[in-house]
């Protein structure tokens, strides 16, 4: 079997490897029924124990108190861009949203076309190499209907290591990009929803994580697709769900049941991250990251090197070497290594000796 690149894509990224073995072996006949699961019905017993069964592993993985429910919904987390105002933001009432980035922005502009958006922190003056903290943020003095934060920023490489918390007011995350990355008190969050293709599995599916009490008193009516009572009421099989892809969902569980759990993961990640961090730091200025060190996102490590014609010749020969999707964001350009859950720590160690002796070759 030919060696596989190092895979630094951003998203969709890398799954690990068994979990791919695992889906080849059973891609034709699912546990001995003779059919793909591809094949046969979302109602079939059994799909019904994969569907059951990936939403208990959220909430084990996560720890989750009673009253919360565990959905999958279609449209990726930008979906829920609109999707969120538009069951949770009711007149009278003001969303709070923390610009972080790029992400944090485009569920800002969604959320202006519903109903009454407040921002309570921006990072525009900091070109978004920074989080902020607590006393940061100023929450509207209007009755509030929540506050939205982006967990991590694919973009520039930032990552809130701690939480905000105001007195009264939900808390909302979109967690696409480091979702079951480390331990967190979910019961902090009323609404917690990530895409899948980064941390969790394929695209294709969107995982909403949500507090009852949210919706309660949600009474105005909305497209059944667009309405979370929906989800909740039809256990998610309101309509076909993305099968597959809850079913890769469910096998990269499982992994990360197997590894350890999220302490674990949070240690390797670290140790891996902390790999390409002390490389740019060493450098002398040869790599220059973009994130403020304490606001550096252990999923997305951002930098440049110093000259653009070196850094031409840098993606050349990392190509050659196998490393692929180290090109950054469009909007930001660059080099961007994603290190997700499954990037294997030999995968950085590779990265960072690469980028050594590049910069001993070409100081």
């Amino acid at each position: 079997m030919p060696k596989r690149p190092y895979n630094f894509y951003a998203g969709p990224a890398v799954l690990p490897h068994e979990v791919l073995e695992q889906a080849q072996a059973e891609i034709t006949d699912f546990k001995g029924i003779g059919l793909s699961l591809m094949e046969i019905s979302h109602r079939s017993p059994e799909y019904e124990e994969i569907h059951n069964e990936t939403q208990h592993l959220f909430k084990e993985l996560l720890q989750l108190p009673e009253g919360y429910h565990v959905l999958f919904l279609p449209g990726g987390a930008s979906l829920q861009f609109s999707m969120i105002p538009m069951n949770l933001l009711v007149p009278g009432k003001v969303a709070n949203y923390i610009l972080t980035g790029v992400w944090a922005d485009k569920a800002i502009e969604e959320a202006r076309k519903v109903g009454d958006v407040y921002v309570s922190y921006s990072g525009k003056t900091n070109n978004f190499t920074e989080m902020p903290s607590l006393k940061d943020i100023q929450v509207h003095a209007q009755t509030d209907a929540y506050l939205h934060i982006t967990s991590n920023e694919t973009v520039n490489g930032t990552q809130f290591h701690n939480f905000p918390a105001i007195r009264n007011v939900p808390v909302i995350a979109d967690m696409s990009s480091d979702i079951l990355s480390r331990p967190l008190d979910a019961s902090k969050f009323a609404f917690i929803y990530a895409g899948a293709q980064k941390n969790l599995g394929p695209a294709g599916v969107t995982i909403v994580i949500l507090r009852e009490e949210l919706i309660q008193h949600h009474t105005a009516p909305l497209p059944a697709m667009l309405d979370y009572r929906t989800y909740i009421k039809h256990n998610s099989l309101y309509n076909t769900p993305p099968v597959y892809s809850i079913y890769m969902v469910n096998l990269v569980l499982k992994w990360i049941k197997r590894s350890g759990g999220l302490s674990v993961l949070e240690k390797r990640n670290e140790e891996k991250a902390r790999l390409i961090y002390d490389t740019l730091d060493q450098s002398g200025g040869f790599y220059r990251g973009f994130a403020q060190p304490a606001s550096r996102s252990l999923m997305n490590i951002t930098f440049k090197v110093w000259n653009d014609e070196l850094e031409k010749l840098f993606f050349q020969e990392a190509n050659t070497q196998g490393f692929v999707g180290l090109e950054g964001h469009r909007s930001l350009g660059h080099i961007r290594a994603s290190v997700y859950n499954a990037m294997p720590y030999e995968a950085c160690q590779a990265l960072a000796d690469f980028m050594k002796d590049f910069q001993r070759r070409y100081r």
